[in-house]
C-alpha cells in the first residue's frame, strides 16, 4: 500500500482528524489571543501608558499602532526563518517552539513599567517584545493550517482546514473577553495602571495547554514521504529559497489573496474601536462587548464558509468576499454613527461575515499552490509578508486619516483599491476544488525532473 493511498485512509478517519484539528486549533487560540491582546490593548491602554501625552489622544493611538506595526515587520522574517524549520524538521516541533516564544514574550509585556518610570526605554523595551512575538506567530499559521490541510480527505480541504481560521476569532474573543471583564470590574485608573496587565500574565498559563497537546500529534504521511525523498535525493531542495525559485508566481499570487483580508480585518476589530471612542467618545466596555458578540459569530461562520468552498470552489468564494468587503465601509461608517448599540454591533458582526468569505478558503488554497517539500516556507511567505503593508499599516493609516481629515472616507477608499488588489490575484488561480496535494507534487516533480511521489488518494 502506497504512502499515499495510507494518508487518504489516515484522513478518513474521523476522529484522527478531529484530534489534529483540535491540537492545531489550541495552540493557535492561544497564540492568536496574545497577538490580538495587544491589538486591542494598544488601541485602548499603550498610548496612554507607555507613550507621553501630546494633548491629543490620537496621537497616543498612532504611536502605539507603530509599535504594534512592528510585530508585522517581524513576521515575514519568522516565516522564513520557520518556513525553512518547518519544511527540514516538520510542522509539528515548530509549532511547539513557536507557542513557547510567544507566551513568553507577551507574559514579559505584562511586567514592564510604564513612560513614567522609565522614560522611551519603556516603549524601547516594548517595541522589543513585540518583535519577539510577531517573529514567532510568523511560523505559526503556516504551521498550524498545513497540519490540518495535509491530513484532510480531497473533498473536504476546505472545511477542515478552515477550522484553525475559526481559532483566531476564539483567541481574539478571550483577549477581548478577559479586557471586558476588567474593564467592567475596575475603575478607569485601575484599569489603566495594572488591569491589563492582567490578561497579559495569562498567558503564562494557556501556553501550557498548547504546548502539552501540540506534544500529541502527528506529521502527515505526505509530509514524511516528501522529508524522506529531500534526505534521499541530494538534488532535491526544500525551503524558503527554493519556492522563491520555483514558484515566485505562487508566493504573489498568495500575498495578493491575502492583501485585502488582512487590511478589512484588521479595519474592522481596531479601527472601529479608534474611531467609535475618538469621533463619538463610546464607551470602552461597550465597545469590547460589541467585538465580544461579533468574534462568536465570526467563530460560527468560517467552518460554514469552508464547507462553501469544498461545494462552490475556491475562486467564487473568495471573489463573494473581495467584492463584498469593498461595499463595507460604506455602510458601516454611517451605521457607527447612528451610536446605537445594537447597529453598532451589526456592522461590526456584518464585516467579519463578509472578512469569512476571503479568510476561510485561504489554507486550502495556499496549500495548493506548492508541494510539499516546500509547502510551509511558500504559505509563510505568502502571509507573512503581505501583513507588513497590508494589517500593520491599515489601523495607522486609517487613524491618521481620520486626524487629518475628520472623515471615514480616505479609509473607504483605500478598502476598495485593496479588494480590487484581490480580486485580480483571485482570477489568475486555477480552480483546484478537491485537488490531491500528490498532484500537486507530482506535476512539481515532473516539472523539475523529479521522482514522482506515490498514487494520489
Amino acid at each position: 500500500m502506497s504512502v499515499g493511498q495510507r494518508s487518504g485512509q489516515t484522513a478518513g478517519k474521523g476522529s484522527g482528524l478531529k484530534k489534529i484539528v483540535a491540537a492545531s486549533m489550541v495552540g493557535t487560540v492561544v497564540e492568536w489571543y496574545e497577538f490580538f491582546l495587544y491589538a486591542t490593548a494598544a488601541t485602548l491602554v499603550f498610548g496612554k501608558y507607555f507613550f507621553p501625552s501630546t494633548g491629543n489622544e490620537l496621537d497616543g493611538v498612532i504611536q502605539a499602532f507603530l509599535t504594534y506595526a512592528v510585530g508585522f515587520v517581524a513576521r515575514p522574517l519568522g516565516g522564513i526563518v520557520f518556513g525553512q524549520i518547518g519544511d527540514k524538521l516538520g510542522r509539528k516541533p515548530t509549532l511547539q517552539l513557536t507557542i513557547i516564544i510567544v507566551g513568553v514574550s507577551t507574559f514579559l509585556m505584562g511586567c514592564l513599567p510604564g513612560f513614567a518610570e522609565l522614560g522611551y526605554i519603556a516603549p524601547a523595551l516594548l517595541v522589543g517584545l513585540r518583535f519577539i512575538q510577531g517573529f514567532a506567530l510568523g511560523g505559526e499559521w503556516g504551521g498550524a493550517v498545513l497540519l490540518v490541510a495535509e491530513h484532510s480527505p480531497n473533498d473536504s480541504r476546505g472545511f477542515w482546514s478552515s477550522w484553525p481560521q475559526a481559532a483566531v476569532p476564539v483567541g481574539n474573543l478571550l483577549a477581548t473577553l478577559v479586557l471586558f471583564i476588567m474593564s467592567k470590574a475596575l475603575s478607569s485608573a485601575d484599569f489603566l495602571g495594572w488591569g491589563w496587565r492582567v490578561a497579559f500574565w495569562l498567558s503564562a498559563v494557556i501556553v501550557f495547554v498548547g504546548y502539552y497537546i501540540r506534544t500529541h500529534v502527528t506529521e502527515a504521511p505526505i509530509f514524511l514521504e516528501a522529508k524522506a525523498q529531500v534526505e534521499k535525493e541530494q538534488a532535491v531542495s526544500y525551503g524558503v529559497g527554493e519556492v522563491l525559485r520555483k514558484y515566485p508566481k505562487g508566493i504573489l499570487q498568495a500575498m495578493g489573496l491575502r492583501f485585502a483580508e488582512n487590511i478589512m480585518y484588521y479595519l474592522v476589530v481596531s479601527f472601529s474601536i479608534v474611531y467609535l471612542k475618538s469621533v463619538h467618545q463610546y464607551d470602552t466596555s461597550s465597545l469590547l462587548l460589541a467585538l465580544l458578540i461579533a468574534h462568536v459569530v465570526h467563530f460560527a461562520v468560517i467552518p460554514q464558509v469552508g464547507r462553501l468552498v469544498d461545494s462552490w470552489g475556491r475562486r467564487p468564494v473568495y471573489l463573494v468576499g473581495a467584492i463584498s468587503g469593498a461595499v463595507w465601509p460604506f455602510f458601516a461608517f454611517p451605521m457607527f454613527d447612528t451610536r446605537n448599540a445594537l447597529i453598532i454591533v451589526l456592522a461590526v458582526t456584518i464585516g467579519l461575515c463578509l472578512h469569512a468569505f476571503m479568510y476561510a478558503g485561504q489554507p486550502a488554497i495556499m496549500s495548493e499552490l506548492f508541494p510539499t517539500r516546500m509547502r510551509y516556507s511558500g504559505v509563510s511567505l505568502g502571509s507573512q509578508v503581505t501583513s507588513i503593508f497590508a494589517g500593520s499599516l491599515a489601523p495607522l493609516l486609517a487613524t491618521q486619516w481620520l486626524k487629518d481629515t475628520g472623515s471615514w472616507l480616505p479609509t473607504a477608499i483605500y478598502l476598495v483599491v485593496a479588494c480590487a488588489v484581490t480580486t485580480v490575484a483571485v482570477l489568475t488561480l486555477r480552480e483546484t476544488k478537491g485537488i490531491a496535494l500528490e498532484e500537486v507534487d507530482n506535476a512539481d516533480a515532473e516539472r523539475h525532473g523529479l521522482a514522482t511521489t506515490s498514487a494520489t488518494r
